[in-house]
């Protein structure tokens, strides 16, 4: 579960593997695995029907969400 939080966080997968303490194709294989599972053709698919079965909560996976260039850029 904690790979798919990161991930809906916006992290890439040597994000994850970082923050997890695990290989860069372990997060790969694992990410791979949950598809199949959750039978998800890809990675928007898989975090789609991790929210839909609860998997993942709605406010509280998004916080400490990595800040985008749109948003960095601020309103002028």
């Amino acid at each position: 579960m904690q790979i798919l939080t990161l991930l809906h966080k916006g992290f890439c997968d040597a994000t994850v593997a970082r923050q997890l303490g695990i290989g860069h194709r372990t997060v790969q294989r694992k990410v791979q695995q949950l598809m199949e599972i959750l039978e998800a053709k890809g990675r928007v698919a898989l975090g789609a029907q991790a929210q839909r079965l609860g998997l993942l909560s709605d406010d509280s996976s998004r916080r400490g969400a990595p800040m985008t260039a749109q948003q960095g850029m601020g309103s002028s």
